[in-house]
């Protein structure tokens, strides 16, 4: 039985990942496994948000970086793929000439995505398969451009939000005060309407943030609040070159990761979370599940369509 492969390219503001997972779709329970992970930190977001547009300099580098992903989805025989560009590439005036160019020379199609896209293409990872359907969810996805925010209730989606509020634009000090006081207001509403909610955690630095808690017992995904406030206050202590070495960090995360931890603390103040589950999925598992979903829904059609073909 032969095993097939998809592929995600997530070019996003302080990042650009290529995910490959490979599924066996004749088995009785098809699981996807992981066999390439890449990221590459080109902070398009360093660009965007504080000028306005993304450098030539950045731009050749994402360049390169699209076709040498194109070669190892080449290698890996990828059967279907979807490369979408998220915040960094919305907000830059350049961004739309840019990714064109791109797909153009390197014959590799890319979206840039809403926020709203972004939210539904990361709850696709049918993490609600896993969760209990008497609690009330909170799904926060923090980038280096963007916050997702995705409401689930009783097992199923019920609003879905983009806030311009990310690690970068944070670093880089434009994220508005309009943006937050938004933020602030329909968490607030979220939490009067939804009672007892949790939050569910996704991105690099909230991973990171999970391990950094060191939480002793196996196949546990919570973290509590308090563990992260804690964690916080001690990673604020330290400046960005000490962090490097002090808890195993990359430049790149060294400077971001306590923004991206005061979000997650923000979340659980306006919404009286107390804790915080991370399961280790992110925009580009959601891509994946959602190719899968739709080469089964294709299947089904097809199949369809046979049944109710007549024999001539």
């Amino acid at each position: 039985m032969s095993k097939t492969n998809y592929a995600a390219i997530d070019i996003g503001s302080n990042a650009v990942r290529l995910l490959i997972k490979s599924i066996n779709p004749e088995a009785d329970n098809p699981v996807f496994s992981k066999e390439q992970l890449i990221r590459v930190p080109l902070r398009l977001g360093e660009d965007s948000f504080s000028k306005g547009e993304i450098s030539a300099e950045k731009g050749k580098k994402l360049h390169r970086l699209i076709k040498a992903y194109r070669q190892l989805m080449k290698i890996y025989e990828v059967k279907n793929y979807r490369a979408c560009a998220t915040s960094a590439v919305r907000d830059a005036a350049n961004g739309s000439t840019l990714i064109k160019s791109i797909s153009r020379k390197t014959g590799i199609r890319i979206e840039i995505i809403n926020g709203e896209e972004e939210a539904r293409l990361i709850y696709d990872n049918h993490i609600e398969e896993i969760l209990d359907k008497q609690t009330n969810y909170i799904y926060v996805d923090v980038g280096g451009g963007s916050t997702e925010i995705s409401l689930i209730s009783e097992g199923k989606l019920k609003n879905s939000r983009s806030y311009n509020i990310g690690t970068v634009r944070l670093l880089e000090g434009t994220v508005k005060k309009s943006t937050t006081a938004r933020l602030r207001r329909d968490l607030t509403k979220f939490a009067a309407l939804y009672p007892k909610l949790r939050i569910i955690g996704s991105g690099g630095n909230i991973n990171k943030l999970f391990r950094l808690a060191d939480i002793s017992i196996k196949n546990n995904v919570e973290l509590p609040v308090e563990k992260l406030r804690k964690i916080n206050e001690t990673l604020k202590t330290f400046s960005t070159e000490e962090r490097i070495p002090a808890f195993n960090l990359r430049p790149d995360r060294a400077d971001v990761i306590t923004h991206a931890a005061d979000i997650f603390l923000k979340v659980a103040t306006y919404t009286g979370a107390t804790i915080i589950l991370v399961p280790t999925i992110g925009l580009v598992d959601g891509i994946i599940d959602s190719l899968y979903a739709q080469d089964i829904k294709k299947e089904e059609t097809n199949d369809e369509h046979l049944r109710k073909t007549p024999v001539s």
